[in-house]
């Protein structure tokens, strides 16, 4: 195989950032060089991310005022330039993008001058620049993506979506066969609304149980650190025991000893949960613009792998019933759990990278109409 430069660029979340580390380093591995472009929200990444880093402007249209449309405007006309001028010093053989604003400048300015383009898509939804850029592109990597999608599923190739190495890791740990007598692992996370949710949440739903239930249970809960001092307070009162911090840095390692998860639904959550193979409870971000959350959640609950419950419908009384069977139905949880690993895809890195090189070496790609 050929030795190829790459630049890849990403949003300066970690949501869009991670997935694209992981496909460095697997690049780096196979012996091609590899650039990120992004924009100064990614600079705190700078010291892991294993490439060199241009920052380039960009902007959303988040406003109909004109001045700051014409602002944005602007903003996104000298990030296409300057990422222009990075690919002809470069010469990339491709350019993939992980979406997020940050992507628009680059995929606009390496389409334009023909350098072959891909976005990868991690939702079951296609986020706005994504959409945006889709008709430019050569191909589009979907981790949850439907290929019947009706205006771009000739481009659409699935490959899951890339998982830190911690995450393939805790994937070697099966899940934990126990009886109803056992010790219960809950793990609770979510973003700063989810968490804030769950604070208030997932006490009340422990207050409520059976005391037999209640005493099976060890909880590792995520909360906003002005949350904590409550949160705390109230699992102590009722007597359970509770790690309960704003931030864990062993996420993965914490979902392989949970017996059932609760939490958001983005990507990286449902992805993780099923290459690692546990059980989850997922409660999708309302009102969210693209209702992504709900269709990767729907996705991973239409095998059995999760049960998918709004935030609106999650009373009390329906939290206490799903926690009761879960700790008294053991059996019933290592089959979600067999089921949410049947839909996982440990090797989605590895795919697109192979994704990435045929499309620098200008290979026909498999699975596309293009």
């Amino acid at each position: 195989m050929d030795s190829f430069c790459f630049f890849l660029s990403a949003g300066g979340t970690g949501g869009h950032l991670f997935p694209a580390e992981s496909l460095a380093h697997e690049l780096i591995a196979r012996g091609h060089t590899v650039h990120l472009i992004t924009d100064h929200r990614a600079e705190r990444f700078a010291g892991t991310f294993p490439a060199e880093i241009h920052i380039v402007p960009s902007a959303t249209f988040g406003s109909k005022n004109p001045v700051a449309v014409i602002k944005a405007a602007w903003k996104l006309f000298s990030g296409t330039r300057k990422a222009r001028a990075l690919f002809q010093k470069h010469r990339p053989a491709a350019v993939v993008g992980f979406g997020g604003y940050p992507t628009v400048p680059p995929l606009m300015a390496s389409t334009s001058i023909g350098i072959p383009s891909m976005v990868h898509e991690a939702n079951a939804v296609m986020g706005r620049a994504n959409r945006m850029l889709a008709p430019r592109v050569k191909v589009i990597a979907g981790g949850f993506l439907p290929k019947d999608d009706a205006k771009f599923g000739g481009k659409i190739v699935e490959t899951g979506n890339p998982v830190r190495q911690a995450v393939i890791a805790a994937a070697n740990t099966p899940y934990r066969k126990r009886s109803a007598s056992d010790p219960f692992h809950l793990l609770v996370f979510g973003g700063s609304q989810g968490a804030h949710f769950f604070a208030g949440a997932i006490p009340s739903a422990l207050a409520a149980l059976e005391d037999d239930v209640r005493a099976r249970l060890v909880v590792t809960q995520q909360a906003r650190p002005e949350d904590l001092d409550d949160v705390r307070e109230r699992f102590a009162a009722l007597g359970v025991t509770a790690n309960v911090a704003s931030f864990f840095d062993n996420m993965p390692e914490l979902i392989a000893d949970a017996d059932l998860v609760v939490a958001r639904s983005g990507a990286s959550t449902v992805t993780e949960l099923s290459v690692i193979g546990r059980p989850g409870v997922f409660v999708p971000l309302p009102h969210a613009l693209d209702q992504d959350q709900a269709a990767n959640a729907a996705l991973l609950a239409k095998n059995g792998g999760a049960e998918v419950v709004r935030q609106s419908e999650l009373t009390t009384e329906r939290f206490v019933k799903i926690l009761t069977d879960a700790v008294q139905q053991p059996e019933r949880l290592e089959t979600a759990a067999a089921a949410a690993r049947a839909a996982g895809k440990p090797d989605a890195t590895a795919r697109l990278a192979d994704l990435a090189e045929a499309l620098a070496s200008g290979k026909t790609i498999e699975g596309t109409s293009e």
